[in-house]
């Protein structure tokens, strides 16, 4: 089962995007990452059987205060 899940990440500079893609894509079932926003603050997580609290927590640590926003689920087209 594909998802979609959506967090906001408090990151105040283009260091703290590069390691939070880089924890976010670190993680296991991840296929997509990307920022999305006016602030380039969202983080976009598109994979297969993804844990959205693991990867919510270990953002908390590494980065800064994290937010889910959306999870749903990719339909296959």
């Amino acid at each position: 089962m594909k998802q979609k899940i959506v967090m906001k990440v408090h990151m105040n500079c283009q260091k703290c995007r590069t390691k939070a893609l880089k924890v976010v894509a670190a993680a296991s079932g991840v296929n997509f990452v990307g920022l999305e926003g006016e602030e380039k603050d969202k983080l976009v997580v598109i994979g297969d059987e993804v844990d959205p609290v693991k990867l919510t927590n270990s953002l908390r640590k590494k980065v800064g205060h994290t937010d889910i926003i959306s999870l749903a689920e990719v339909k296959a087209s």
